[in-house]
């Protein structure tokens, strides 16, 4: 059984996480993520949308947990895939996430652009072009930052370096 941390040892690789840039990055895609699947759900939607909505709730789920695992350090009780391994397991992530944020950011300016006739203020029926945008812009930002943490864990992976921070 490994040694028990003080509760400042705890603190201060917290707080170390926190400050480091993946840990920055984390909580942005939490943020983003966050912000897209809202502001979709809370409007109507339809057809290809769907598949924008499970991309963001699918990786937002993921990414609080590997931003809760790291976190507290427990990234070893994660069987086959925690340990030493976690850095692999943080690229794949980010891999994922990249590779379908790509696509749902197509799907959003497709739909947004479809939706551009009716961003006229004498238009009075329904319109989601400013949800759709909104929701582009979420995704753009979204797959901005797994891009981001994906090249610093493979620089850090190149480097030889087996941790995220």
């Amino acid at each position: 059984m490994p040694p028990q941390l003080g509760q400042s040892q705890v603190r201060e690789n917290v707080l170390k996480f926190l400050r480091s840039f993946l840990g920055i990055i984390r909580i942005l895609q939490i943020v983003f993520g966050a912000g897209l699947w809202v502001t979709i759900a809370a409007n109507k939607y339809e057809g290809s949308i769907h598949f924008v909505l499970f991309v963001a709730v699918l990786f937002w789920l993921l990414t609080l947990a590997l931003f809760f695992l790291t976190l507290l350090n427990k990234q070893d009780l994660v069987p086959l895939l925690g340990a030493e391994r976690w850095l692999c397991t943080n690229l794949t992530h980010d891999v994922a996430a990249t590779t379908l944020y790509l696509p749902a950011i197509g799907v959003m300016i497709y739909k947004t652009d479809r939706n551009s006739y009716c961003n006229l203020e004498q238009y009075k029926h329904l319109c989601l072009y400013k949800v759709y945008l909104t929701a582009a812009v979420f995704a753009c930002l979204c797959c901005l930052a797994y891009i981001m943490s994906l090249i610093y864990g493979a620089c850090r992976k190149h480097r030889g370096e087996q941790t995220v921070i």
